[in-house]
């Protein structure tokens, strides 16, 4: 399973790219709003960081304007995928931009029938949001197992990336579903490195080097 980064802050993904488990960055107007810079710049810092895909949004909500962005956003660097919202004028856009070669990953899926005709459009990702289903009492991780089982079936090549991703727990059970990414929080990357055990165990080995004989 691939790990992204969803974040559009410079210091986090250097931070997660050293660490040599970060294969591509996911970001939204929301993540760029918060560096305050331009977001060209922004994206372009972003893809030199980071070889692999690097999803940016489009904001419009029609067909022509999303398709208007898509391009413009393309021509930023070659690793851009294009995010658009699952709506009736982004199937219509996906289709469109998958002729033209121009990745895409349709986000705010909320359920299979979604997920379904996402493949059908032609696009290259899914973003089923998993922790936003948590947060109404519907387990997230049914829709990845679903949207798993469906596209298995039909031999879709759309890659499921599990989105909204809200702790440790998400990610693990990504991983055993096979789902084909998980796009992460810098601060659940850390919560994934730490466990209580491995920090005694430090500890505890520290501790007994002071015990050995000095000559």
């Amino acid at each position: 399973m691939q790990i992204f980064i969803d974040t559009a802050n410079i210091h986090e993904i250097k931070e997660a790219t050293k660490m040599g488990i970060i294969d591509g960055v996911t970001t939204n107007p929301t993540l760029i709003a918060k560096e305050n810079r331009p977001a060209e710049d922004l994206l372009k810092e972003i893809c030199a960081l980071v070889p692999g895909p690097v999803s940016a949004e489009v904001i419009s909500l029609e067909t022509e304007g999303m398709i208007k962005e898509a391009r413009q956003l393309s021509k930023i660097s070659s690793n851009i995928v294009i995010k658009i919202p699952l709506v009736k004028a982004g199937l219509k856009a996906v289709k469109i931009l998958s002729h033209e070669g121009i990745k895409t990953n349709v986000t705010l899926c909320f359920s299979p029938s979604q997920a379904l005709l996402v493949a059908k459009a032609g696009a290259d990702y899914v973003s089923p949001f998993v922790g936003r289903l948590d947060d109404i009492s519907q387990p997230g991780m049914d829709l990845i197992r679903d949207i798993k089982t469906i596209y298995k079936n039909y031999g879709f090549r759309t890659k499921i990336i599990v989105a909204s991703v809200r702790n440790p727990l998400h990610v693990v059970d990504a991983a055993l579903l096979g789902a084909d990414v998980a796009t992460v929080p810098f601060s659940v990357i850390e919560q994934l490195i730490r466990h209580p055990l491995t920090d005694i165990g430090i500890q505890r080995f520290l501790d007994d080097y002071k015990k050995i004989p000095k000559k």
